[in-house]
């Protein structure tokens, strides 16, 4: 399917596909979009939680469907760097980007400058290995389909940056939630862009128990899951 690199209303860039007439992220702003709803609504809620023995936090493990351009793990990696968080992040993708697609995003300009070596890297590690980016943050990217995935009680936290419902019905099922309930702790969490009524009742039939939140700009509401109440 042919890809098409364009510009969002941010200044950020995202991968479009024609054919769908679907983006990688919001056109609306591709940073703002991860910050809001994964970093400010996500991964925020966990920064410094459980303190170890040594006074270090305990490193967070996050999944991401839908590793894409890498977006999201780079801004991660960007916030943890700022309190030494550890972090082991799991990135799905069934159809990875190629590095020259990924060396075409403007994120490192936009995000943090000195840290080009790093987004480099985690485009251009193995896949399907652990890779150990930096002391406190470890990387594995896995080619697999997001039906495929298999995980038990093994995530804090599931970024759930799957292409929109519109497109792939699919990946928003009951199904599909299931294996995100199962993938995560106990009080593990799931955030996401979208926010349809279908989607809610999926992830109640999974378990999870749901709540609505403002979304990024250009999007009036977005959804947060949490794993641990009894199903409805």
């Amino acid at each position: 399917m042919k890809r098409e690199i364009i510009m969002t209303n941010d200044g950020s860039t995202t991968i479009h596909l024609p054919e769908w007439n679907e983006s990688y992220h919001s056109k609306h702003g591709a940073i703002q979009e991860a910050y809001h709803v994964f970093i400010k609504n996500g991964f925020s809620l966990f920064e410094g939680h459980e303190l170890l023995r040594t006074g270090e936090a305990k490193p967070i493990s996050i999944l991401e469907i839908g590793f894409g351009t890498g977006l999201n793990a780079f801004i991660t990696y960007v916030e943890a760097l700022k309190s030494n968080q550890g972090i082991n992040y799991v990135g799905v993708e069934a159809y990875p980007v190629s590095f020259d697609e990924a060396s075409q995003m403007n994120y490192i300009n936009q995000i943090a400058d000195d840290q080009s070596a790093i987004f480099e890297m985690m485009h251009n590690t193995v896949w399907n290995v652990r890779n150990q980016i930096t002391p406190h943050f470890s990387l594995t990217k896995r080619q697999q389909f997001f039906q495929d995935i298999k995980d038990t009680n093994v995530f804090d936290l599931i970024y759930f940056d799957a292409f929109g419902f519109r497109v792939q019905p699919e990946l928003w099922s009951d199904l599909i939630f299931q294996k995100m309930y199962e993938a995560l702790k106990p009080n593990g969490i799931l955030v996401t862009y979208a926010c349809r009524t279908s989607i809610k009742n999926a992830m109640l039939l999974a378990g999870f128990s749901v709540e609505k939140l403002p979304g990024a700009p250009g999007k009036r509401e977005m959804l947060r899951a949490t794993k641990g109440l009894s199903k409805i």
